[in-house]
């Protein structure tokens, strides 16, 4: 006869909890770098020129109109990237718990030497990506920390990287970032069943590209203002 303590999980089903929530991370995931890639491709446009960025910006606020309200389409992402955000940092703070409350000490000191500086740094950069996030909201979205809040898009934009010091913040935190994807994508195609031992090579080579060439791309507008390409 097997007896199972009150309050206490089987193995089963705390494999089982955990499986999903790694879905869950992962899914979530895949929908904030589906957001971040046409995000870059948006920020891009600045090099068009002020009009062409200020009018892919209201095109954002109008997707779907007249047949929708304005911002309806926009509201709509909004709500799937918070949702994506919270199930995302839900999902990692669980599994951390999860895994310190399993894990006896030495096994945590041991484990940790074998870990890359990436995946040992995944919590805390994803801290600090959050912050960044609701800055970068208060920054370029609602303007309520840009020097120019009241102006265009455009410059929000220029006003806020034409500051040395919140370019920096930025640049840290896109590096972070793209630190983050680089694992995040491998854990990714592990947690969903599309890697293994043959494959791992090559997810690994896809993942440190993405991020690099995502991160770089978010880079590029920091910098181009910063040195006077873009004004």
């Amino acid at each position: 006869m097997t007896v199972t303590h009150a309050g206490r999980r089987t193995p089963k089903v705390a494999k089982t909890n955990s499986v999903v929530k790694k879905a869950v991370m992962a899914v979530s995931g895949i929908v904030m770098v589906l957001y971040l890639i046409a995000h870059m491709v948006g920020n891009l446009k600045v090099f068009t020129g002020r009009e062409s960025f200020n009018s892919y910006s209201e095109w954002i606020r109008t997707i779907g109109a007249p047949a929708l309200p304005p911002q309806t389409a926009l509201t709509i992402i909004r709500i799937a990237l918070i949702v994506a955000v919270v199930a995302h940092f839900w999902a990692a703070v669980s599994l951390w718990r999860q895994a310190k409350r399993a894990r006896p000490q030495g096994y945590v000191t041991k484990k940790a030497v074998a870990q890359s500086y990436a995946s040992r740094t995944m919590r805390w950069g994803g801290v600090i990506v959050l912050l960044f996030i609701v800055y970068h909201i208060l920054d370029l979205t609602t303007g309520t920390v840009n020097p120019d809040g009241d102006s265009s898009p455009y410059d929000r934009l220029v006003a806020s990287f034409s500051n040395p010091f919140i370019t920096a913040f930025y640049v840290i935190s896109l590096l972070l970032l793209g630190m983050h994807l680089r694992h995040g994508i491998w854990s990714a195609t592990q947690t969903l069943g599309q890697s293994n031992r043959r494959r791992e090579r090559t997810v690994n080579a896809f993942a440190l590209v993405f991020s690099v060439v995502l991160t770089a791309g978010f880079l590029i507008v920091p910098f181009s203002v910063l040195f006077g390409l873009v004004d």
